[in-house]
């Protein structure tokens, strides 16, 4: 297991440890219910250096990677960034990336341990192209603040005169001290959606309307020999705020909540973009060619696919919530499966994502979800959740 760089900060404040994709995460800070009232409260302080991060770098690398995931990224300048999925040619995700234009590179944040294969299933697509692809991870860790006052803990580190406004946007400062730092509107818990009614098809995708009540967020690229500096800092200032750290179990609590898919829990490999609730954010159709277009395309433009995600509000006594592939029935027919689940603070409700076929997609439709103590019923409700 790799373990995170601040390991030993985060056990003096009580960091409880676990693990995804053979990297180390925060489980918690000895009380997650209390740091998931923070994000909405407040302001939480995320350690998110278990994730996946490297650079294309080159005078090709916009045209390559264009031509490799399923948004515009020719058309970003310097301080723009956006939301992507990378395909199979079969259309199958091989995992969901932020992509950020830098003034020399193109900056790629993605799930944990994933580098090796991302990079991979890039570098066999190089034939002449001026690209090489570098691991970001051994220069640079990645913190998160997010909540409602975000923005003023940023402030309260004294190094940017102003934040990136739009969504995925960054800013860069030189620190004598700490280093070149790059700041990017990242508000990871935040909802989006669209007027598009559930499973109906859209020849372009309608514009995006925030929803959720996590609207703010911040990542920093920090150099590694800075990251203990300016964690401290953050997680004193949203300590001033009536912020903390937070771990991992509240920020999934506030990811579920959002309805916000995580790829390698409730997107993998078997699924099409198109069914993972990300279309919107994630897929172009006005672009040139890429890896898995076609079906991507197809499906789009004369089809639909039979499953999408959906919410799932459970029955309040679960004794045990279900785990990723619990199976989801209706009329006595097998229908889908659950990806995630948890105990909502927000809602106190239990609450689920998971896949439905199409032929049961109506909101307000009663599941049945077998359970070690019975069946359990969970209906099928709007995401995010309310």
């Amino acid at each position: 297991m790799h373990p995170l760089m601040l390991n030993e900060v985060h056990r003096s404040l009580g960091a409880r440890f676990a693990e995804r994709n053979g990297n180390e995460i925060i489980h918690d800070y000895g009380d997650w219910r209390a740091e998931h009232a923070a994000l909405h409260a407040s302001a939480g302080v995320v350690d998110l250096s278990f994730r996946s991060r490297f650079c294309l770098v080159g005078g090709d690398r916009a045209r390559f990677l264009h031509g490799q995931v399923t948004n515009d990224v020719k058309k970003l300048r310097t301080g723009e960034g956006c939301y992507a999925a990378i395909t199979t040619a079969k259309g199958k995700m091989e995992g969901d990336l932020n992509i950020f234009a830098l003034a020399e590179e193109l900056l790629v944040d993605a799930e944990p341990g994933l580098t090796g294969n991302l990079s991979a299933r890039l570098e066999k697509y190089i034939v002449a192209d001026d690209v090489q692809i570098v691991d970001a991870a051994p220069h640079y860790g990645l913190l998160s603040v997010l909540g409602p006052k975000a923005e003023a803990v940023i402030h309260a580190l004294g190094l940017f005169a102003a934040l990136p406004a739009q969504p995925l946007g960054s800013v860069k400062v030189s620190d004598p001290t700490l280093g070149e730092i790059y700041l990017i509107n990242n508000p990871r818990l935040s909802s989006f959606c669209t007027s598009r009614s559930a499973g109906a098809p859209a020849k372009e995708a309608p514009p995006l309307t925030r929803m959720d009540s996590c609207p703010f967020g911040f990542d920093l690229f920090v150099p590694n020999h800075s990251l203990g500096a300016v964690a401290d800092k953050l997680i004193a200032a949203a300590k001033a705020a009536g912020g903390r750290a937070i771990g991992d179990q509240a920020f999934e609590a506030a990811r579920i909540e959002a309805g916000i898919p995580r790829f390698g829990a409730d997107m993998d490999a078997a699924n099409l973009p198109l069914e993972c609730g990300i279309e919107s954010r994630a897929v172009t159709y006005s672009k040139g060619c890429y890896i898995g277009q076609e079906v991507i395309n197809r499906i789009h433009s004369v089809g639909h696919v039979n499953r999408e995600l959906r919410g799932l509000r459970l029955e309040a006594g679960l004794k045990e919530l279900p785990v990723r592939g619990d199976r989801l029935f209706h009329a006595g027919r097998e229908v889908g499966h659950v990806t995630s689940a948890v105990n909502s603070p927000r809602l106190n409700a239990n609450i689920a994502l998971g896949y439905v076929r199409r032929e049961v997609f109506q909101m307000g439709n009663l599941l049945t979800l077998p359970t070690a103590s019975g069946e359990s019923a969970a209906t099928l409700v709007e995401l995010p959740f309310a």
